[in-house]
């Protein structure tokens, strides 16, 4: 099981994996700053630390900066999370998470005949 991410880690996460994984810590900030993120540097400097607690994100020292290593990726806390969600919410019945999407219009006709699309090219 994937280590439990804020939602404020993971917008940080998401900035460090649009950046190939690694990133200085002056460059988070900026990107923080501008998707209007008005945290402190300590604020920042707190969600890296439990990221890098939690083994995310591994810290290397260059001179006396810091640089910020993903040890996660994105597609690989995509698919843990997406298993713990249906594992808890549809207790792994993923028929039941697609019924709600489809009975909710929360996919539309398109995205289904994609996913049928994807579904023949990948079924081998």
């Amino acid at each position: 099981m994937a280590p439990k991410i804020s939602d404020s880690e993971l917008e940080i996460l998401r900035i460090i994996w649009a950046h190939d994984g690694q990133m200085m810590f002056s460059d988070i900030v900026d990107e923080l700053h501008k998707k209007e993120f008005k945290w402190k540097n300590n604020t920042i400097l707190t969600f890296l630390a439990r990221l890098t607690e939690k083994q995310v994100l591994a810290v290397q020292k260059k001179g006396r900066r810091n640089e910020y290593i993903a040890l996660l990726t994105e597609k690989g806390y995509l698919e843990q999370e997406t298993k713990d969600f249906v594992g808890k919410v549809y207790e792994g019945e993923v028929k039941g998470l697609i019924a709600t999407l489809v009975e909710n219009e929360l996919i539309s006709d398109r995205e289904i005949e994609d996913l049928k699309e994807y579904w023949e090219k990948n079924k081998e």
